[in-house]
């Protein structure tokens, strides 16, 4: 049992009487600010045909609808992003690829998941390298053919007669520039996976600005982090995000130039991963923490239905057939089609975001995570274009998104941010905190007016607990608070042999938590 299973009120509000304190007094306890739960994923703003798959594979294989639901989002992202940008007010003009991150523990069946919702558009990259392939073949062709004559026109003027080899040099000359500007297009590609920050720029030039890295793991991180080149990397990330302008000149590479790049992220990881992100150097202060659309959902683990209702075929053809059309139909573009608000839309945004700005002020709810709440409103935007897209995958880059579209957005957004304060909220939090939350939730299941240090580590998860050691800043904290207080030892006999655990007794709230 966790503290999180265990009411939010249930250390205020319990009346002492004097049976409670017959004994030493006990002080009154300082209460251990318990986290909230946290909203589900509302899979009821996807469009039908989307939620219909979330629905069906969080059910196939007994995993929150959260997983299925934020990689729902990062593949269309991956089927638009790069193509499509939606026009907000003015000049502020948002693109539609996003960074997702989903923390679940060992066990939870991600790579299922990600199975069963990126398949799809594997099937759709395949496609288009088929499609590719005649016009990859003439390029080639046409490319060998130009080298060929501009060699045979160098050959030719450097064996010429002087008075015939200064026309001769021109036409070698201009054969020559012709084939510096021909190019073969690349093997399409939507999806990488474990690639560096480098191969990112390379993959971004050569897939027409955008990309995507979808992975069940979280080793993505470990990379940006700098696994490879020993130091933080994450430039690309940032604009990537963002759309900024990326030129790369190394030496002894061609120059690679991307006016606006497109990256999108969907990651499923472990949750001490996000704890390690928010210790990359500069992670924070450059922003890179401020980008993801973080989820943390309860695991399903120990609860799970065995023998569950299985995906439905028609569901699942629904999914493949609308995914792979609108990335097929938007693979070509070159300049993004933009997406416009009905005015009701836009009124529905502007609430939205007034309601950001009341709460972003030094003592707003937001302050904790500024950084991040000040990319919540273009978050919706983004994720308005992706539900738009979604529920118009043949032709809604003709139409403007909806009153009805962007609510069901903000609503997405009220999610992202009920985790972002969690997850934040974990980062900059005392480990030992947690820790005691969750030895105190024990000893309030047990109603526990006693008990050794060895009894209540067995009673304890290994998970939480590797080694009888590691209760100690928990068994510390919770003493401080007044919850518990250790008992004196009796004398030793003098035999010699292991001393015994120490003994605690515990607060008489404990016994009268209900």
């Amino acid at each position: 049992m966790t503290a999180n299973d265990v009411s939010p009120d249930l250390w205020e509000g319990f009346d002492l009487t004097a049976e409670d304190i017959a004994g030493p007094v006990w002080d009154e306890p300082v209460p251990l600010k318990s986290r909230p739960p946290l909203p589900a994923f509302p899979v009821d703003a996807l469009p039908g045909w989307l939620a219909g798959m979330v629905r069906g594979v969080a059910e196939e294989t007994q995993t929150p609808a959260d997983l299925a639901g934020c990689l729902a989002l990062a593949v269309l992202a991956t089927a638009a992003g790069g193509r499509v940008k939606v026009c907000v007010r003015g000049h502020w003009r948002e693109p539609v690829n996003i960074y997702t991150a989903v923390a679940l523990d060992p066990g939870n069946r991600k790579s299922a998941v990600f199975d069963l919702m990126v398949r799809p558009l594997l099937a759709a990259e395949k496609a288009l390298i088929e499609l590719s392939g005649p016009v990859r073949a003439e390029a080639e062709t046409t490319l060998r053919l130009a080298k060929t004559a501009a060699d045979k026109a160098a050959g030719k003027a450097s064996d010429a007669e002087p008075d015939q080899r200064a026309g001769l040099t021109a036409e070698a000359v201009e054969l020559a520039q012709a084939v510096d500007e021909m190019s073969v297009p690349a093997v399409p590609q939507l999806v990488a996976d474990d690639v560096t920050p480098e191969n990112i720029g390379t993959l971004l030039d050569q897939q027409g600005g955008r990309i995507a890295c979808l992975s069940a793991e979280g080793e993505l991180f470990d990379i940006i982090a700098g696994r490879y080149s020993g130091k933080p990397n994450m430039g690309m990330f940032l604009k990537g995000h963002a759309g900024d302008m990326i030129r790369v000149n190394r030496q002894g590479r061609e120059a690679q130039h991307i006016d606006a790049p497109a990256v999108t992220v969907g990651l499923a990881v472990q949750p001490e991963v996000l704890d390690a992100l928010s210790r990359i150097d500069g992670a924070d202060g450059r922003g890179l923490l401020a980008r993801f659309l973080y989820s943390k959902p309860l695991s399903l683990v120990g609860r799970r239905n065995l023998t569950p209702d299985l995906l439905d075929e028609q569901v699942t053809a629904a999914y493949s057939r609308s995914l792979s059309g609108l990335t097929l139909a938007l693979a070509d573009w070159t300049d993004p089609a933009l997406l416009q608000l009905t005015p009701e839309a836009d009124a529905v945004l502007l609430a939205f975001q007034k309601v950001t700005e009341s709460r972003l002020g030094p003592d707003g709810s937001y302050a904790p995570i500024v950084k991040w709440a000040s990319k919540r409103d273009g978050a919706v935007a983004r994720i308005a274009g992706l539900l738009h897209l979604a529920a118009h995958p043949e032709d809604g880059w003709h139409k403007p998104i909806e009153a009805a579209t962007m609510a069901a957005a903000t609503e997405l957004g009220d999610y992202f941010t009920a985790h972002a304060l969690d997850v934040f909220d974990t980062m900059s939090a005392d480990p030992a905190h947690d820790a005691a939350l969750t030895v105190l939730a024990q000893l309030v299941t047990g109603a526990l007016t006693q008990f050794t240090k060895r009894e209540l580590f067995r009673a304890l998860r290994r998970a939480d607990f590797p080694a009888i050691g590691d209760l100690d800043p928990a068994l510390a904290l919770l003493e401080e608070h007044g919850w518990i207080r250790q008992i004196p030892p009796p004398p030793r006999t003098g035999r010699g042999g292991r001393p015994p655990s120490p003994r605690y007794e515990t607060h008489p709230r404990i016994t009268r938590s209900p």
